[in-house]
């Protein structure tokens, strides 16, 4: 058994803690980039794509994020593409968080009263500018708040790119404590990270969420 002291334990998932967060904002923006995009589209109702959304919507969150690691590290492969963890991590993170984005911007907006799209017609609004100076301003203070908490889930997602070998805070953890032998101090650390990682973002989500009367 290799001997580390405390420090070892604690500076090595700190190290590893740094992947997880920039895992996390990979997927993050990457996700909210195509949410967006998904958003826009869906908003303009071009009704030949609206059978594309659904079914995109459906398989991202209905499958389970560990099954779409697998089919996107082993299934590229089977087609001659090889791709690496950090980028099989970074797209099934980025395309499973593209879905929950889009389903939480989309809600926003559809939360709207309809007469509000209604009078931008009659007062001869585009599209883009209906978006820019009615819609999204107001869809913005209802989205904020749960865009914010579903960062969270994001973070503790990446735990499951642990499975195809990247080596992140879990990952990390479980290596230590396959040569330390010591798996309550290790997976507590593990856990304390994670907590200090995620504790902030919830707790600004339920005052972003207060602050724009989301609840009332």
């Amino acid at each position: 058994m290799m001997q580390f002291t405390d420090w070892d334990i604690l500076r090595n998932l700190l190290l590893a803690a740094r992947w997880t967060i920039l895992l996390s904002l990979f997927a993050f923006i990457g996700g909210g980039l195509v949410g967006l995009i998904l958003t826009f589209l869906r908003s303009a109702k071009y009704a030949s794509l609206n059978v594309f959304f659904k079914v995109y919507v459906e398989i991202f969150q209905g499958v389970p994020l560990l099954m779409q690691l697998f089919l996107t590290f082993f299934g590229l492969s089977l087609l001659g593409i090889d791709v690496d963890a950090w980028t099989a991590a970074i797209l099934s993170l980025t395309l499973f968080s593209s879905a929950y984005l889009h389903e939480i911007w989309r809600s926003c907006i559809e939360a709207l009263p309809k007469g509000q799209w209604e009078a931008c017609r009659t007062l001869g609004l585009t599209y883009a500018q209906t978006m820019r100076h009615v819609i999204i301003p107001q869809a913005i203070k209802m989205a904020i708040a749960p865009t914010v908490g579903f960062s969270v889930q994001i973070v503790k997602g990446t735990a499951l790119a642990s499975i195809i070998g990247f080596v992140e805070l879990t990952k990390a953890g479980t290596m230590l404590n396959n040569a330390t032998f010591e798996p309550f101090k290790v997976f507590g650390l593990v856990a304390l990270l994670y907590f200090i990682i995620c504790f902030p973002l919830s707790v600004l989500a339920r005052y972003l969420e207060n602050k724009n009367h989301a609840t009332r």
